[in-house]
């Protein structure tokens, strides 16, 4: 049985191209993508195409835990869409949506069997609030 999609959504008070930049770009990836200042990325690549591949390595900053966080893309717009699948499977949807002076941003992923679903949406609506703040700091 699959589970139910976790959605997580924020607005940024960017223009989506300034947004997609900085959603996008390796640089600024390891700025952002992690749930607690306990994590970062000390290293993202990116190959934003379909077919493309990502990997972006999420470790514990005392060094005791750390995974690769891996996938393929599936259909990428400009501006609007990003879908990847996850090398275990799970599926992944970002929205970009312009409004007005700023962007809305809506993902919807698969969950995994581990973690909980709250912890889970929790988790992800962290990482999507440092790419929020992130982004605001570098306007």
């Amino acid at each position: 049985m699959k589970s139910k999609k976790i959605t997580v959504e924020t607005l940024v008070p960017l223009p989506v191209e300034k947004v997609w930049q900085l959603w996008t770009n390796p640089e600024h990836i390891k700025k952002w993508n992690f749930a607690t200042p306990q994590w970062h990325t000390p290293s993202a690549e990116n190959d934003l195409k379909e077919s493309g591949k990502f990997n972006y390595r999420m470790e514990a900053k005392d060094g005791s835990q750390g995974f690769d966080f891996t996938g393929e893309y599936q259909e990428v717009e400009p501006h609007r869409l990003i879908r990847y699948r996850m090398d275990d499977g799970r599926e992944v949807s970002i929205h970009f949506k312009p409004v007005e002076n700023a962007t809305f941003i809506e993902e919807t992923f698969d969950p995994e069997q581990e973690n909980s679903i709250q912890q889970q949406r929790e988790g992800w609506q962290a990482i999507l609030e440092n790419f929020r703040k992130y982004a605001e700091s570098n306007d």
